[in-house]
C-alpha cells in the first residue's frame, strides 16, 4: 500500500452515502467472475447497508490514505444478511449464550482487494462479538467473499439460492467459533 496504513473507525450516519456507493461498486465489479448480469442485479436488491448496524455501533469503515477501502460489521440481531429494503429482516436480539453473532455487509473497494481490509474487518467483528459474550459467529458469504472467509477459519455450511431479487443468487452459510 505504498506505506499507507489501514485505519478504521465506527461508521456514522454521515458515512451512508459513501458506504452505499462502495457497496454498489463492489457488487458490480467483484461479483462478475461468479455471477451473471441478472444475478448481479438481484444481488443489489438482496444485499446492501442495514443502517441498524450503524445505529447499534457495530459497523466499521476502513480507510487507506483518506480513501474508503472497505466496510463491514457484526450484529447481535437475528438478520443474517441484507439491507434496509431487503424483505424478511428481523431486529430481534440474539442471546450470546445460545446464538451466533452475525458478520454482516462486508464490502471491499475493488482497488483494495487482497490488501488486508477484509481480514481487519473480520478481526474487529470477532473481537467485538467475543467481548459481548458470543462464542460463535456466522455469515452468509457471496461467492467472491468465500475464499477470504475460508482463509480466516470459517467453516462452510449449506448453500442457499436467494431469489428475492429476481435471479437466484448463491449464498454460502459459514460459521466460526471465536
Amino acid at each position: 500500500m505504498s506505506g499507507q496504513e489501514l485505519q478504521y473507525r465506527t461508521a456514522t450516519r454521515d458515512d451512508i452515502a459513501a458506504i452505499s456507493a462502495l457497496m454498489a461498486l463492489a457488487i458490480g465489479e467483484l461479483q462478475k467472475p461468479f455471477l451473471n448480469d441478472a444475478q448481479i442485479e438481484s444481488s443489489r436488491a438482496i444485499m446492501g447497508l442495514d443502517t441498524q448496524l450503524i445505529d447499534d455501533g457495530t459497523y466499521f469503515v476502513v480507510t487507506c490514505g483518506g480513501a474508503l477501502a472497505g466496510c463491514g460489521g457484526w450484529s447481535r440481531r437475528a438478520t443474517l444478511y441484507g439491507g434496509d429494503r431487503t424483505p424478511g429482516r428481523s431486529a430481534a436480539l440474539l442471546d450470546p449464550a445460545t446464538d451466533a453473532a452475525r458478520v454482516r455487509a462486508m464490502y471491499t473497494h475493488p482497488d483494495f482487494v487482497r490488501r488486508g481490509v477484509g481480514r481487519l474487518i473480520l478481526s474487529l467483528c470477532e473481537n467485538a462479538a467475543r467481548a459481548e459474550g458470543f462464542r460463535r459467529v456466522e455469515l452468509g458469504a457471496t461467492m467472491a467473499g468465500e475464499p477470504l472467509y475460508r482463509a480466516c477459519g470459517y467453516q462452510p455450511g449449506e448453500t442457499i439460492h436467494d431469489d428475492r431479487g429476481g435471479a437466484p443468487v448463491p449464498i454460502l452459510m459459514m460459521w466460526k467459533t471465536i
